[in-house]
């Protein structure tokens, strides 16, 4: 027995008492004092257990704190990764903006253009209808007048000369 307090004496005294004849007492005493030895644990057992409990404890802790400071270094370099990511994103952003109020900007500069350009065939399409109802109301105006004579023109040719052994041109004709 290993430190167990297991009185066989006392518990063989008392199974007498109420009657179990001796051999039989010692050998129900023997017998529970085995049974408790081997199931029961004695302070050395505890003591010993409870030292690789702290052993086990203290290597768990140190496994903890390595897996710890690991982790908090992932955590600063996924932060570094993100702020850069951050960084670049921005100036994604800034450039797109700023891409994007060029475009605008030409729109607007060719939206300006198209009405000028709306505006002056507008005014010239404007003056050449009022040119061609001006134009019409006068020919309207006018329908019971002659129309002008002109003068009849006279033909400007000059006869040509005779030939040689020819009469006069009026002659050949």
């Amino acid at each position: 027995m290993s430190g167990l307090a297991f009185d066989t004496l006392k518990y063989t005294k008392r199974l007498r008492e109420v009657g179990v004849p001796e051999p039989q007492a010692e050998v129900q005493a023997e017998l529970l004092a085995e049974a408790l030895a081997d199931r029961l644990a004695s302070k050395e057992d505890l003591t010993r257990v409870e030292k690789q409990l702290d052993a086990k404890i203290e290597s768990t802790k140190a496994e903890l704190q390595r897996d710890i400071k690991e982790l908090d270094a992932k955590i600063e370099s996924t932060k570094a990764e993100l702020q850069r990511d951050i960084k670049e994103l921005d100036a994604k952003i800034a450039s797109t903006k700023t891409e994007l109020q060029r475009d605008i900007a030409n729109v607007e500069a060719k939206i300006e253009a198209s009405k000028a350009d709306t505006i002056k065939w507008t005014a010239g399409m404007f003056a050449a209808q009022t040119a061609l109802i001006i134009g019409a109301m006068f020919a309207v105006m006018r329908p019971n007048q002659p129309p002008p004579q002109l003068p009849v023109a006279q033909e400007m040719r000059v006869p040509a000369p005779p030939l040689p052994g020819q009469g006069s041109p009026a002659q050949v004709r």
